[in-house]
């Protein structure tokens, strides 16, 4: 399936899904979108994307669907909700789910999606908000290889690594592994910036020396900086990382698997949900630490 041409929707223009959609329309999908607040979604009207006033009027005549929402409730309520999009959707439609999402979900699309006569996949992403900007994100998805082979060119407009990794779920299953990997070295940035200051060494020289080295990290390399200079605005919100921690932890126990640092990460997510920090970015874990509130 080319890009250039094709009937596509997008639902859910939030921070990531709008740069998503953009680099889709740019290379000539014929988009009609959908998401809840219409001003958020000006920039992509005015680029000539179609407007519609429901999800089951944005896919109606859609060859391919995205969905980029917030929550598994919102993923559910988007396609089995009244005029969702599994009843809407015109037969042989792919639908791609690019939220971060449980597997028991995907999985659950994924068979009623085939009893419509539907193709889906599940597909979450990784790289924040400036890899949906420069359309670096990498793409992990769940599903049949025809339906991805389908999605790649799409794919390859919005980031620079999709893979499938399996079945119905395997991309949802890959994204928690990546969260787990993800925090981990979110905490040890945090931790490592912290010491350095109680130390009395300037952080910016400690972050050169060690960005480069056995330590290196994205979160090290980008989130440190951030940390530093007082920019805790969210690339990725600590209410959605809290979402997928959850979500991480609850397979990980489904499965019997003991996840110490996981369990850790999400006391210290909800800590920051309590304290206030829900709509700051991932990063201002780090004021946590620094106001004494862990």
């Amino acid at each position: 399936m080319q890009v250039k041409g094709t009937k596509t929707a997008f639902i859910g223009t939030g921070v990531m899904g709008a740069s998503m959609a953009a680099h889709m329309l740019k290379a000539g999908a014929a988009l009609t979108i959908y998401t809840r607040t219409r001003a958020k979604a000006q920039a992509l009207l005015a680029a000539g994307a179609k407007w519609a006033a429901s999800p089951a009027e944005a896919v109606k005549d859609a060859k391919i669907v995205f969905t980029m929402v917030g929550y598994p409730k919102d993923v559910e309520e988007v396609y089995f909700g009244p005029g969702g999009i599994i009843k809407s959707a015109a037969k042989g439609c792919l639908l791609v789910d690019f939220t971060t999402s449980e597997p028991a979900l995907a999985a659950r699309i994924a068979s009623e999606a085939e009893a419509a006569g539907l193709l889906s996949l599940d597909a979450p992403v990784s790289g924040g908000d400036s890899g949906a900007k420069n359309a670096t994100l990498t793409i992990m998805v769940g599903g049949n290889p025809k339906a991805f082979d389908m999605a790649k060119p799409f794919f390859e407009v919005c980031g620079k690594n999709a893979i499938l990794q399996g079945g119905p779920g395997a991309g949802q299953h890959s994204k928690m592994s990546n969260q787990i990997a993800v925090v981990a070295s979110l905490i040890g940035t945090v931790e490592a910036l912290l010491y350095a200051e109680k130390a009395g060494l300037d952080p910016y020289r400690v972050l050169d020396s060690i960005g480069g080295g056995a330590a290196q990290s994205w979160q090290l390399t980008a989130q440190g900086p951030k940390m530093l200079s007082g920019d805790f605005e969210p690339g990725f919100y600590s209410k959605h990382f809290l979402k997928d921690l959850r979500i991480a932890l609850d397979s990980a126990k489904s499965m019997g698997l003991k996840t110490p640092l996981l369990a850790i990460a999400e006391q210290l997510f909800e800590k920051m949900t309590l304290e206030g920090f829900a709509e700051k970015g991932s990063q201002a874990l780090y004021l946590l630490y620094k106001e004494g509130k862990i």
